[in-house]
C-alpha cells in the first residue's frame, strides 16, 4: 500500500473534488462514517458514554459527523470544542451547524477542570483534535487537553493521525495522543508509519473515503509499505552452484564477528557458496565458527587487517561470483580503506557496502556515482549521517526525503537501518519494512542484514526485488527468535540461528497474525 505526504494527500483530496465531482461535504461524511465503524466494532456506541475533543479544522469537522452517528445509535456522545469556533468554515461549519440542532451536548473547552468528569466518567474518547496539519509543538490548554487523554485511562480512537503527531515525520510535537485505534483517510500517512507516530496510533485503519483507486495508487506517490514478492521455487535437482556465489571482503584483527555473521548468515538464509577473504591470522578462527564458509586467506597489515597487496586477486575473484560484500568489520586502518575505495571503483559485479566500506567511501563519493553495477548501501544514521554531511538528529526528522535525494544522487539502494527500516531507491521509491523489533538493536545484526540480502540475489530475485526482501527476512528472523526468547538478550547468532525458519514459513505463507503485523494497516 502507498503511503502519502500531507502534501500528496492535500493534492488527492483536491483532484476528488475537482476532476470527479465528490464533494468535501461528502469525504468528510465518508471520513466520519468510517471511524464510527471501527468504533462501533471495536467499542460499541449504543447507550456508551463517549467524548469527543473537536479542533477547529477538518478534523474537528470529522469529530462532529462521528458525535452525529454515536448518537443516531443511541450512544451519549459529548462533543468539547477546542478552540474559537467562529474559525469553522466549509464542510465542517456545516456539521458543526448539524450537531448544534440535535439533541446533544456541544460544550467550548475553558479550562482543564470543567471537563475532567466527563473524561474520567467516559466509555470511550474520540481525538479530532489537530489532524496531520500540525506544523509546531503543542502548548496551552490543548498540550493540558491531551495530557488529560493520555492519563484517562479509555479507549481512544484518533482521527487520521493521533494529535500532537506530526503527519511527515511520526515525530511528537511537544506531546501527543496515546490511541487505541486510529482511522486515517486515503492513504496512511507517513507519520502514522514511522516511529514514535506509528506507535502511538495503536491498531491502525485507512478508509480510501471513496477515493478512485487512480488516485490512491498513483506512480506520483512514492513511499509504500514493503509488501516483498514470493522466494522463487527451488529446483529439485538443484546443487550449491545454483544458489549463488557471493564473496565477502571483511574482517580485522579486532573484529572477528563481523565476517562470521555476514558470510554464515547468507548460507543460512539459502544462499549455496560463501566465499569469505578474511586477513589470515582470523581463518583458523572463523574456520571453527563456520566450517561451512570457503575462506580465502589475505595478506594482512601490520595492525592486522587486510593489506591492498590483495588487490588484484580479490578482482580476480570477484570476477567468477554473482556479488561482492565489502565492509563488514573491515576497519578504519587506512591502507585498508584504500583498498575499499579501489576495490569499489573496480568490481564490476553488484556491489553490497557495509560498516567500515560505507566509510571508506565516504572520502570518495565519486565512487558509487560512477560505477555501472548495482550498488547497495546498508548505513544506520551515524554512516548516513557520514554519507550526507548532515548531523543524525536532522536525518532522524526528515528521513524519507533525504533518503530520496541522496539514492538518486549516488545511483544507489540505500538501506536505512532501524526501526521500521526505510530502502531507498535512485528512482526515489522508499519502502518502509514492516518486520524487526527493539531487540535487534544489536551488535552484529547489521551484518547479518548483508547476509540475507545476498542470500535473496542468490536465490533468483533481481537486485531491487532482493534487497526488499532480505530487509524483510532479516527482521522476520528476529521476530521469531523474540517471539520465542522474548526481546531483551537477543543477539545476532539468534537471528542468524531463526533464518532457515523464516525461509520456510515465508516460502508456506505466512499465519494470521504475521499477516495482519506486516500488513501495516488494515483497510475499512
Amino acid at each position: 500500500m502507498k503511503v502519502s505526504r500531507v502534501t500528496e494527500m492535500r493534492e488527492l483530496d483536491k483532484s476528488a473534488i475537482e476532476k470527479f465531482g465528490i464533494k468535501e461535504e461528502l469525504l468528510m461524511e465518508n471520513a466520519g462514517e468510517a471511524t464510527y465503524f471501527v468504533l462501533l466494532n471495536e467499542s460499541g456506541a449504543k447507550d456508551k458514554k463517549i467524548v469527543a475533543f473537536c479542533g477547529i479544522g477538518n478534523n474537528g469537522g470529522d469529530g462532529f459527523v462521528i458525535a452525529r452517528k454515536i448518537h443516531s445509535s443511541g450512544g451519549k456522545v459529548r462533543v468539547f470544542i477546542l478552540g474559537d469556533r467562529s474559525k469553522f468554515k466549509g464542510a465542517a461549519k456545516m456539521n458543526l451547524d448539524i450537531i448544534s440542532r440535535v439533541p446533544l451536548k456541544v460544550q467550548q473547552v475553558e479550562s482543564i477542570e470543567s471537563i475532567k468528569l466527563d473524561v474520567y466518567h467516559c466509555d470511550a474518547i474520540v481525538d479530532a483534535i489537530f489532524g496531520t496539519g500540525l506544523t509546531r509543538d503543542v502548548e496551552g490548554l490543548y498540550r493540558d487537553v491531551i495530557e488529560l487523554i493520555n492519563q484517562s485511562g479509555k479507549t481512544v480512537f484518533s482521527v487520521d493521525i493521533p494529535s500532537g503527531v506530526h503527519g511527515d515525520t511520526g515525530k511528537i510535537m511537544g506531546t501527543a495522543v496515546r490511541a487505541d485505534y486510529t482511522i486515517t483517510f486515503g492513504l496512511p500517512k507517513i507519520g502514522n508509519m514511522l516511529f514514535p507516530g506509528y506507535d502511538l496510533c495503536g491498531k491502525l485503519y485507512v478508509s480510501h473515503i471513496s477515493f478512485p483507486p487512480s488516485l490512491y495508487n498513483a506512480d506520483s506517490i512514492k513511499v509504500e509499505i514493503n509488501h516483498p514478492v514470493r522466494l522463487p521455487t527451488k529446483d529439485k535437482n538443484a546443487h550449491k552452484g545454483d544458489f549463488g556465489e557471493v564473496l565477502f571482503i571483511a574482517g580485522a584483527s579486532s573484529y572477528f564477528g563481523a565476517p562470521y555473521f555476514a558470510a554464515l548468515s547468507f548460507l543460512k538464509a539459502g544462499g549455496g557458496y560463501s566465499r569469505l577473504a578474511a586477513p589470515q591470522s582470523m581463518a583458523p578462527f572463523l574456520a571453527n565458527k563456520g566450517s561451512e564458509i570457503v575462506f580465502i586467506p589475505q595478506k594482512e597489515t601490520s595492525s592486522g587487517s587486510i593489506s591492498i597487496e590483495n588487490k588484484r586477486a580479490l578482482l580476480d575473484l570477484s570476477e567468477r561470483v554473482d556479488m561482492a560484500v565489502l565492509g563488514p568489520g573491515l576497519s578504519l586502518e587506512e591502507e585498508t580503506q584504500h583498498l575499499a575505495r579501489e576495490l569499489a571503483r573496480e568490481v564490476k559485479k553488484p556491489l553490497l557496502i557495509d560498516g567500515d566500506g560505507i566509510t571508506a567511501l565516504c572520502k570518495d563519493l565519486e565512487i558509487i556515482k560512477e560505477r555501472k553495477a548495482d550498488t547497495i548501501l546498508t548505513p544506520h544514521l551515524g554512516e548516513m549521517s557520514r554519507i550526507t554531511k548532515i548531523s543524525v538528529p536532522e536525518i532522524d526528522t526528515n528521513k524519507i526525503n533525504i533518503l530520496q535525494r541522496t539514492a538518486k544522487e549516488l545511483n544507489a539502494i540505500i538501506v536505512l537501518k532501524g526501526a521500521h527500516s526505510l530502502i531507498g531507491y535512485p528512482d526515489e521509491r522508499v519502502f518502509i519494512n514492516m518486520s524487526g523489533n527493539p531487540g535487534m538493536a544489536t551488535a552484529g545484526a547489521g551484518d547479518v542484514l548483508t547476509g540475507t540480502i545476498a542470500a535473496m540475489f542468490s536465490l533468483g530475485l533481481s537486485v531491487q526485488d532482493a534487497v526488499k526482501k532480505g530487509v524483510f527476512m532479516h527482521g522476520f528472523s528476529g521476530d521469531l527468535a523474540a517471539g520465542d526468547k522474548g526481546e531483551d538478550g537477543i543477539t545476532a547468532q539468534d537471528i542468524l540461528d531463526y533464518l532457515p525458519f523464516a525461509a520456510k514459513m515465508d516460502r508456506e505463507g505466512l499465519n494470521a497474525a504475521f499477516r495482519e503485523r506486516y500488513e501495516g494497516v488494515h483497510v475499512v
